[in-house]
């Protein structure tokens, strides 16, 4: 257990910081910037306050509990793990806050994480019905994948295309959350950036870092099953992919957006994503895996910031 996690026996404010662990609810916020940053570029101007509003909380609930789902359905494996006495705790990573899996370290009963995941879900299903039902089936389906990712965790390291998709719902919903009717070029490039971005700077990274904690679970991910040399060439070449789909979203979207804006995007990119991924491939170790997933969480958040900028002036 984290020494620094709160106590399941604490006050209000610790008990609840417990439940926010069990959503990685720092790294849930950061991911909000996604459906945010595709929902923009979509209108080519800012939503109505109403709709905004709305879509905030909605996407809130439905990370919230989307990254609790997850630590219900392994909560078996997670027990296992920390039983075993070789759970990995990495304090720089995003994902753990105060502890990393509170149902499986006993800080958090199976009851109450479930009642937790319903809670936020339900308000995440009514939210994505008012902003558009297409929304609501969208998140439907989130959640199914996000439970076939967990249980083919020991099955086959294909499952991080599950875990791609998992993560395009929230921003292809925001698309239809502001525009009923999108364009197929513009969803299909959205689609493709989020997924890419995942793959290469969220899952392949995250998974290099606990590497021989799966193996000794006999976990099938991609670094072990294809090895850090052709991991780190997917990672690579799918945040090259992102990077360059991050601009011809910037072109496709009706907003004029400057030429110093793409300048800035490209150069973004270039930092964020492909320099620690570049170091990755030199390196090939767990801290540089963990400084890419870090430095990739927050690219959609930075990339909204540029686009933000650039209809604002």
């Amino acid at each position: 257990m984290n020494p620094s996690a709160p106590s399941s026996s604490g006050g209000f404010w610790d008990r609840l910081k417990i439940f926010f662990a069990l959503s990685r609810t720092p790294h849930g916020l950061i991911d909000m910037a996604a459906p945010a940053l595709v929902a923009l570029l979509s209108l080519g101007a800012f939503p109505s306050f109403g709709v905004t509003l709305l879509g905030l909380v909605t996407a809130f609930a439905g990370y919230t509990a989307v990254y609790a789902l997850n630590d219900l359905v392994d909560y078996r494996s997670d027990r296992e793990k920390v039983r075993s006495g070789n759970a990995v705790s990495m304090k720089s990573d995003l994902d753990a806050f105060t502890v990393r899996h509170p149902m499986a370290h006993g800080l958090l009963s199976l009851k109450a994480g479930l009642l937790w995941t319903a809670g936020w879900g339900v308000l995440a299903l009514v939210g994505a019905w008012l902003l558009n039902p297409t929304c609501l089936v969208i998140f439907f389906a989130a959640c199914v994948l996000e439970i076939l990712y967990c249980l083919l965790w020991r099955v086959t390291p294909y499952r991080a295309v599950l875990n791609g998709l998992v993560k395009t719902a929230g921003p292809v919903a925001a698309v239809f959350a502001v525009n009923p009717n999108p364009p197929v070029f513009f969803l299909v490039c959205s689609f493709l950036f989020i997924f890419f971005w995942e793959i290469g700077g969220q899952n392949i990274p995250n998974d290099w870092t606990d590497v021989e904690e799966d193996r000794q679970f006999k976990a099938k991910t991609v670094p072990i099953a294809f090895g850090p040399e052709k991991s780190a060439h997917m990672v690579l070449f799918f945040l090259t992919a992102a990077v360059f789909l991050s601009l011809v979203l910037f072109i496709v979207s009706p907003a004029a957006i400057d030429i110093p804006f793409y300048v800035i995007t490209a150069a973004f990119g270039g930092v964020v994503l492909l320099w620690p991924a570049v170091r990755l491939s030199k390196t090939r170790d767990a801290k540089a895996a963990m400084r890419l997933f870090n430095a990739a969480s927050y690219y959609p958040a930075g990339l909204l910031v540029i686009a933000g900028l650039s209809m604002a002036v």
